[in-house]
């Protein structure tokens, strides 16, 4: 495969190149004067028509025939000309030649926006509305699309137009809901896939394939949505490897809280752990009937909305975000027996925010105090026995309360 070719009528007008292609080579071709988007899949290989019979000949027919019948479903249920399909890509052409197989789409302007965050909040609303729409279409007819992420997703503004909007591309690891390939023929981007994908891939019996229903692009598409309005992914324990495995650990994942209230409602659902608690594109299209909910917002840290229900009490913050003892309060520092002995031979200490010290006296001195004591000790007998416990309770404060004698 090289410029200039002719493949099942296609002449290549641009090199083949295998960036962000995964297991396909591509090339631009033309056709009749038209051009098109030519990709050549790398596997499965189909055996010769006169391939001697073999096991690893009748394996071979098998993956092939299923790799087939997969991508002709789709394209039969996925019409270019549908109605409200103007968004989605499609495939125009599928063949084999030898045993390779190629799949034609129509070429396209593939400039797309870089930073859809930079967007003000109407044109983000609408931006996400085109992309809602695109998969609604898909699950109102059962298909799951199977790798969605923003390189599948081409945001552009046409001449004139006012707003970008969101052409959907690359259906080739599409499928019907609950009925994916084996776990090493599916494909995808662990980025972006969904907690239940992840353990099917993974072999670790908690997911079979009925599981793998259009929910997967649901959480694809949550993780896309705080991209586009923040620029980037939602934060995860570093542990993981992917926000699916955090979510499949137990954790919830830290969405920005510059979202709305209404967003951050809509996020946690679409990445929640059980696919049936992600609401169907119906309800994300509902949520985004005001541009405020795609504002973000700047606010004091006592409003924003808790990242995660199982927010951290007080007492369980660092010593420094803790608000600072009253004074005069109880502070669990030592025994205070140790402190009355160091009290007892010593100038007492200042409390917090003290006057300027005063000459220490002797205890039998009868000087009233400039300001009266805010709470009144109760007088105790002047023994030396009794002592220590008159130094505890006045802990340095031991003037005579007003009108003793």
């Amino acid at each position: 495969m090289k410029k200039g070719d002719v493949i099942g009528g296609y002449r290549l007008i641009s090199e083949p190149t295998n960036a962000n292609g995964g297991k396909c080579m591509w090339a631009f071709a033309e056709k009749d004067g038209d051009q098109y988007f030519i990709k050549r899949f790398l596997e499965p290989k189909r055996p010769r028509d006169d391939a001697a019979d073999s096991p690893s000949v009748r394996i071979r027919r098998q993956l092939s025939k299923e790799f087939e019948d997969r991508h002709r479903t789709i394209m039969k249920r996925l019409r270019p000309d549908a109605r409200g399909g103007g968004n989605l890509v499609l495939a125009t052409d599928f063949f084999h030649e030898g045993s390779t197989y190629y799949k034609v789409t129509e070429r396209i302007d593939t400039s797309s926006l870089e930073k859809p965050q930079a967007l003000e909040p109407r044109h983000k609303m609408v931006l996400l509305k085109t992309l809602g729409n695109s998969l609604k279409q898909l699950h109102d007819i059962e298909i799951v699309h199977g790798d969605l992420k923003p390189l599948n997703v081409l945001v552009q503004k046409r001449d004139g137009a006012a707003f970008h909007t969101a052409k959907l591309i690359d259906f080739d690891d599409s499928y019907v809901s609950a009925s994916p390939p084996e776990p090493d023929d599916i494909a995808g981007d662990s980025v972006y896939g969904a907690p239940e994908w992840r353990r099917y891939m993974q072999r670790d019996g908690s997911a079979g394939p009925e599981q793998l229903t259009c929910a997967v692009d649901v959480f694809a598409l949550g993780l896309m949505t705080h991209v586009y309005l923040t620029g980037e992914l939602p934060h995860h324990d570093k542990r993981y490897g992917s926000p699916a495995d955090a979510v499949n650990a137990g954790e919830q994942l830290d969405l920005d809280t510059r979202l709305s209230d209404e967003m951050l409602d809509l996020l946690r659902g679409m990445t929640a752990r059980a696919p049936g608690g992600r609401p169907r594109m119906d309800g994300f299209l509902k949520a985004l009937s005001d541009p405020k909910v795609c504002a973000l917002q700047h606010r004091r840290p006592s409003t924003a909305k808790p990242k995660s229900p199982s927010a951290k009490p007080a007492s369980a913050m660092p010593a420094s975000a803790k608000p600072a003892s009253a004074p005069g309060s109880a502070k669990p520092s030592g025994p205070r027996t140790s402190r009355i002995k160091t009290n007892l031979a010593s100038t007492p200490r200042p409390r917090t925010a003290p006057p300027p010290p005063e000459p220490t006296r002797p205890a039998a001195e009868d000087t009233k105090p400039a300001t009266p004591p805010t709470a009144p000790a109760p007088s105790a007998p002047d023994t030396a026995a009794e002592r220590p416990s008159r130094v505890r309770i006045n802990l340095g404060d031991r003037r005579p309360r007003p009108g003793s004698s």
